[in-house]
């Protein structure tokens, strides 16, 4: 077998590529206008929480792999070969690395589905994981929004971490989105698993132990702050089944996709695999991540902008408790996120029946997002 190819690549923050973020630093004078519930913004010195910045990311993609296989169930398996013809003359670097790793991935059938459940890839936007960023104090999700945001607002008292303006540059669709934090907002702007969960459930996931699927659900260089309803459109599908919308993002999410599997083992349909050889086949070399280093390498700026947090709110919420079964009751009880997005109730705003906060872990007003 031939040794492992090493490519220092820029996956992590493919966003990045597109679109710069920065986070906003206050002027010296007061601002014009503050919104009515919002105390005046102030400028706080540089914040405990480590700045989200993500060096060249190596990944190891091996030379040959063996050409057929088989798996627990008996039925056999190939692995793509890969060889000088599959890859088009002049292609760059960024280019060579994804079709060898492309050529790395096995083929073949999807296994079942059952026994799939998002809780088994562990606690939603866990900050305990041995991936970037992990263990930084910060929940994954707003990790993603302060890297994929620009002009982003920080909470006061959050430690750095909550995010509540920002402007998304949204990859999928190729549109501006004013996201504002808030029980009727937040979902506007969500998070993508550019790999879905249940695609790598049904792709190799299964036979993963609990700290690799929690690891895998928050590893930054597999997720994108995208829209809201382009995600919902999105679910689980992989490249055979869906791609965005803007056509020039797709060389990018692809290559995304097949560099995350290749460094996870996950395998690929055959009808997957033939999707990804031809968005790369259309790629022109400046949409796809390359071996450069140093995307997003510089730290965040060492000021935010953060404003107090809105006085509590005058009433409180309706007490929740369990629908009765009639499926007429105002009422609704979700032991979980998964019971609720079983029931089609998710995303759950506060207010709607089976709303609490314990399924609100970012306290966004928003849960199971």
């Amino acid at each position: 077998m031939a040794p492992p190819v090493r490519v220092s690549t820029l996956v992590g923050v493919a966003s990045a590529l597109m679109f710069g973020g920065s986070i906003l630093a206050m002027p010296d004078k007061e601002p014009q206008a503050v919104a009515a519930h919002d105390a005046p913004m102030t400028t706080e010195p540089t914040s405990t929480l480590t700045p989200m910045h993500y060096p060249a990311i190596t990944w190891e993609l091996p030379g040959d792999q063996s050409a057929s296989g088989a798996d627990s169930s008996g039925s056999r398996s190939t692995a793509a070969q890969g060889s000088s013809a599959d890859i088009p003359a002049g292609a760059s670097a960024g280019e060579r690395a994804t079709y060898v790793a492309l050529a790395s991935l096995t083929i073949q059938g999807r296994a079942p589905k059952s026994g799939y459940d998002r809780d088994l890839f562990g606690q939603e936007w866990s900050d305990d994981v041995s991936v970037e960023a992990g263990h930084n104090g910060c929940d994954t999700r707003n990790d993603i929004l302060r890297r994929d945001l620009s002009d982003v607002v920080i909470k006061r008292g959050s430690n750095g971490c909550a995010v509540l303006t920002g402007t998304l540059h949204d990859p999928y669709t190729g549109g501006t989105i004013d996201f504002e934090r808030g029980s009727s907002t937040s979902s506007a702007v969500q998070i993508d698993h550019v790999v879905s969960l249940s695609d790598a459930w049904q792709k190799g996931a299964q036979q993963w132990d609990s700290a690799k699927r929690q690891n895998f659900a928050n590893d930054p260089r597999n997720l994108l702050a995208v829209d809201g309803p382009t995600n919902q459109q999105k679910g689980d599908g992989d490249a055979a089944t869906w791609l965005p919308p803007n056509k020039s993002f797709r060389c990018t999410m692809v290559t995304m996709q097949i560099l995350v599997k290749s460094d996870y083992g996950l395998s690929v349909t055959q009808a997957e695999h033939d999707a990804m050889k031809r968005v790369l086949d259309d790629c022109d070399g400046t949409q796809m991540p390359g071996p450069v280093p140093g995307l997003m390498s510089e730290p965040a700026p060492t000021t935010t902008t953060v404003v107090a947090p809105p006085p509590p709110p005058t009433t409180t919420d309706a007490p929740v408790l369990p629908d009765s079964g009639g499926g007429n009751s105002s009422f609704a009880f979700y032991k979980n996120c998964a019971a609720a997005r079983a029931a089609g109730a998710a995303p759950l705003h506060r207010g709607d029946p089976g709303y609490r906060a314990a399924l609100d872990r970012d306290g966004d007003g928003v849960a199971c997002e």
